[in-house]
C-alpha cells in the first residue's frame, strides 16, 4: 500500500481503511519514542560530559531568553517618559525680578490689579522678612487630581471677588489688623499632579520659615498633601493637627497606579509620615465614600472624624463643640484644610464632586472662625472651587467668606479676644429695652 507524500492529500491515494490507518500511526509513534538500536561503537571518555555541557548551556540559553522576554516592555503597554534633555523639566524657578525696578524690599502695592482681598503683593522671601507679613496668600492652580478642568481656575475667581474684609458680627476688619500679602502662584507642571506637588510644598514651606501663614487657594484637594507637607517640614512631623473639612474622607489607595489625586492626600500624608492620624481630625463625611474599609483603615491610625449622620443625630451645635474642643487637644499647630464640597450644593455647586446633605453657610462660619480664633493656625488651605460650574458665582461667594472668617479669627487671637463664641457687644441682643 502506497504511503501518501506530506505534499499530497490522503484522499489522492484514494480512502484508507480504519485498520490500516490505525496501523499507520502505531508504526509512526514506535518510531519516534524507539531510540536507535546500538551501534556496537563505544563511546569516548569525555562524550557524557560534553552532553552534560552541552545540555547545560542549552538550558542557560533558555533562560536567558525567558528573562529577555519578560524584561522586554510590551510596546503597547510601554510608559512614554519625561525627556531628560528638555530644559524646563525642573518645574520650580526662582522668580527673576533682574527686570524690576530699584526697590526696598517689602510689600509692593498694586493699585487695580487683582490680588486676593486687594492686598499687596510680595515677591520675594526677603519681600515676606522686610514686610513683616504676618499672612501669605497663594495659588495653588492645580486641577489634575479630579479628572477635569475647573478647579485650576478657583484662585482666579478669588481674585476677582469684591475685597470686602469686616466683620460685622465682630465688628473686625482683618485687614486693619495683619498684615497679609498676595504671594503669587506657586510653579506647578499642568500636564502633571505628581510634579506639582515639590514646588507647591516648597513655597509653603518657603512662607513658613518667615514666620508668616501660608493661606493656600487651590486647586484640587491634591494640593492638600504638599501644604501639610511643607508645614511639617518646618514645625515637625508630630506637631501639626489638621482638621478636614469635606464630604470624603480623601485617603483612597492607588488608582490605575496613580498615588496622589483629589482622593488620595490623606492616605500620603499619614503612609509617608508627614503627619500622626491621631492629630487628624474629619469634619462634614457623607455619601456613599469611604466603605467599611475606610472607616477602619481611620480607626487602625488614630483618626477622629465625625460625619453627618452624627451631625443629623446629635445637632450641629454639639458636633460643633467636638471639634473645637479636639481641635485643642492635639499639637501645638493647626493646618485647616477646607473642601467646599463639605457644604451643600445648594450653597456651592460649584464643584467638582458636590454630595447633597451637607453643611450650610451659617453653620460653616462660625466653626471656622472659632477654630481660627482659639489655635495657634500656622496654615489654611481652600479647595475645589470651581467656577466654570458656579453659577450666579454663589459658590466663590462663600468660599470668600470662608477665608474671610478665618482670617477674622486669626486677627481675634491676635487682640486677645481668641474665645469661641466670641461677638461684639453691639451685634448680641439689644438690651436697652
Amino acid at each position: 500500500m502506497p504511503v501518501p507524500s506530506r505534499f499530497s492529500p490522503l484522499s489522492a491515494a484514494g480512502p484508507w481503511p480504519a485498520s490500516s490507518l490505525c496501523a499507520l500511526v502505531a508504526l509512526l509513534t514506535l518510531a519516534c519514542e524507539t531510540p536507535p538500536a546500538d551501534s556496537g561503537e563505544s563511546e569516548s571518555p569525555g562524550a557524557e560530559a560534553d552532553v552534560a555541557t552541552t545540555d547545560a548551556a542549552t538550558d542557560s540559553t533558555a533562560q536567558e531568553a525567558d528573562t529577555a522576554a519578560q524584561e522586554a516592555p510590551d510596546p503597547e503597554a510601554a510608559i512614554i517618559r519625561l525627556d531628560p534633555n528638555d530644559p524646563n523639566l525642573e518645574v520650580w524657578r526662582d522668580r527673576d525680578i533682574s527686570n524690576d525696578p530699584p526697590r526696598e524690599p517689602g510689600p509692593i502695592r498694586v493699585g487695580s490689579v487683582l490680588t486676593f482681598f486687594g492686598l499687596p503683593m510680595a515677591r520675594t522671601i526677603e519681600d515676606l522678612v522686610a514686610g513683616e507679613v504676618e499672612v501669605a496668600f497663594m495659588g495653588a492652580p492645580v486641577d489634575m487630581g479630579v479628572g477635569f478642568r475647573g478647579a485650576g481656575e478657583g484662585p482666579t475667581a478669588l481674585r476677582a471677588m469684591r475685597r470686602s474684609t469686616g466683620s460685622m458680627e465682630t465688628m473686625i476688619s482683618w485687614r486693619r489688623e495683619l498684615t497679609a500679602v498676595d504671594y503669587g502662584n506657586a510653579p506647578i507642571d499642568n500636564l502633571s499632579t505628581e510634579r506639582s506637588m515639590p514646588p507647591i510644598r516648597r513655597m509653603v514651606r518657603e512662607i513658613a520659615e518667615t514666620g508668616a501663614i501660608p493661606v493656600i487657594i487651590g486647586g484640587d484637594h491634591s494640593i492638600e498633601f504638599a501644604n501639610v507637607a511643607g508645614l511639617a517640614d518646618v514645625y515637625g512631623k508630630e506637631n501639626v493637627g489638621v482638621i478636614h473639612f469635606d464630604a470624603h474622607y480623601d485617603a483612597g489607595g492607588t488608582r490605575s497606579g496613580h498615588l496622589i489625586s483629589h482622593a488620595q492626600p490623606v492616605r500620603r500624608l499619614v503612609d509617608e509620615g508627614h503627619i500622626l492620624g491621631r492629630n487628624f481630625i474629619q469634619v462634614g463625611l457623607r455619601g456613599s465614600w469611604p466603605g467599611p474599609e475606610g472607616f477602619e483603615w481611620m480607626r487602625e491610625n488614630e483618626f477622629r472624624y465625625h460625619t453627618m449622620a452624627e451631625v443629623d443625630r446629635d445637632g450641629w451645635t454639639t458636633v460643633m463643640q467636638r471639634v473645637l474642643d479636639e481641635a485643642n487637644d492635639g499639637p501645638e499647630y493647626l493646618h485647616i484644610s477646607f473642601d467646599i464640597d463639605v457644604m451643600d450644593p445648594a450653597y456651592t455647586s460649584g464643584t467638582g464632586t458636590p454630595v447633597p446633605g451637607g453643611l450650610t453657610p451659617r453653620e460653616v462660619f462660625p466653626i471656622v472662625r472659632g477654630l481660627c480664633s482659639e489655635n495657634n493656625v500656622v496654615g489654611f488651605d481652600l479647595v475645589e472651587l470651581n467656577p466654570l460650574v458656579d453659577p450666579g458665582y454663589t459658590t466663590t461667594l462663600n468660599a470668600k467668606q470662608v477665608v474671610d472668617e478665618c482670617m477674622t479669627g486669626i486677627a481675634l487671637r491676635k487682640l486677645g479676644l481668641g474665645d469661641r463664641d466670641y461677638l461684639s457687644p453691639l451685634t448680641r441682643r439689644d438690651a436697652r429695652r
